[in-house]
């Protein structure tokens, strides 16, 4: 894959995502570039820095294996407890206001690096090298850091713009197989809320993505960070147009927050909210017909998920009240209008709404037959 360089507008200053496989051998003159720090801070993973580690170490200024600061990245450890934990690792070796972090992981260190660098000394450079394909295409791009409460997703954090993003494919084949499936989540979102040539080759070509084919990565993720850059350089704070973005996703938190982050991987909990979203599209005759089929049907495709959890829908809707879109304690979505648009909506009957719930576990169904069968692939 040929390198590209995408540009992102922010209030902090424009910054550059670099695309390509293999591009991690130039990471260390790209950092370089950013200017002279202090000390440059790692935060991982155990388990991304065993399987990503070696690929990495070469891209980053020497000293910063020095000053490697690992935590657990599980869903279920992004919380204050964990900002904290790192914040004082940080204090204990050294790091100052000219620091760099370098966050290396998926869209849980993203985010809990993120917030870090944003927190710690009111503010310090921040380099992020995504290691999942949720990352890649979403997490990493646009500034959005935070962390769970038991109330809800990321309910504290901060806009804090990253100063690089490295996006080296090349890791991806670094992923279990269902974190790699998880992430076409969001590659598929795209095509919802804005590209309509984008969802058509991924209908095209979703055999190709899920055994990553050089090509259909070197089309897909580019075009995807694209889309994303485009949005967040005209909403950086989610004023507007940004809340595009969370097409499946007041549904997708909802499914986290009540299994306790524990059954679904967040790509996967966004791909039963996008099918939620498109049924309740349907349900308000926004979104007709053939393309309520044509998203189930790709976002099938996909492989096996973890089922829509056998509860209530007013359990499910109690969760979505505390969802960062919400004002006034009115429930807002993003609905789309045809593959290729979306908008925010908060004038959603609540009837409407339990219908779209009560209707998935017959979805659910219909999913596990075309799983038995073999269908969804064909």
């Amino acid at each position: 894959m040929k390198t590209k360089t995408i540009r992102v507008r922010s209030a902090a200053g424009e910054y550059a995502v670099l695309c390509g496989a293999g591009i991690l051998r130039d990471a260390a003159d790209e950092i370089a570039k950013l200017g002279e720090f202090s000390s440059v801070h790692v935060l991982t993973s155990p388990k991304v820095w065993r399987a990503a580690g070696k690929a990495v170490k070469p891209a980053i200024p020497r000293d910063a294996s020095q000053n490697l600061h690992l935590f657990d990245d599980a869903e279920t450890k992004k919380n204050t407890r964990t900002v904290e934990l790192l914040c004082r690792k940080l204090t204990r070796a050294g790091a100052d206001r000219k620091s760099l972090i370098v966050a290396v992981g998926g869209g849980v260190v993203g985010d809990v690096a993120g917030f870090v660098a944003a927190s710690y000394l009111r503010g310090v450079a921040l380099v992020h090298v995504p290691t999942t394909l949720v990352a890649q295409v979403d997490s990493s791009i646009g500034g959005k850091t935070g962390v769970n409460l038991p109330e809800g997703k990321n309910l504290v954090g901060a806009f804090y713009a990253p100063r690089l993003v490295v996006i080296d494919t090349n890791l991806l084949k670094t992923l279990p197989q269902r974190q790699f499936r998880s992430g076409l989540a969001e590659v598929i979102k795209y095509g919802v809320i804005a590209d309509a040539e984008l969802f058509a080759y991924l209908e095209q070509n979703m055999e190709k993505l899920l055994h990553q084919d050089r090509d259909a990565l070197e089309y897909v993720i580019p075009r995807c960070v694209e889309i994303k850059a485009d949005v967040v350089s005209r909403d950086e704070h989610e004023s507007g147009l940004r809340e595009i973005l969370n097409f499946g996703h007041t549904f997708g938190h909802a499914l986290e927050s009540v299994t306790k982050y524990r059954r679904f991987l967040h790509g996967e909990a966004v791909a039963w909210g996008m099918i939620a979203a498109a049924l309740l599209g349907r349900e308000l005759r926004i979104t007709g017909a053939d393309d309520v089929a044509r998203v189930m049907s790709l976002v099938h495709r996909t492989g096996k998920m973890p089922g829509w959890p056998r509860v209530a829908p007013k359990i499910v809707i109690g969760a979505m009240l505390f969802d960062k879109k919400t004002r006034a304690g009115k429930l807002r979505f993003v609905l789309s209008s045809g593959v290729g648009e979306a908008h925010s909506s908060e004038a959603v009957p609540v009837g409407a709404l339990q219908r779209a719930l009560q209707s998935m576990p017959k979805v659910l169904d219909q999913a596990a037959e075309l799983h038995r069968t073999g269908k969804v692939h064909g």
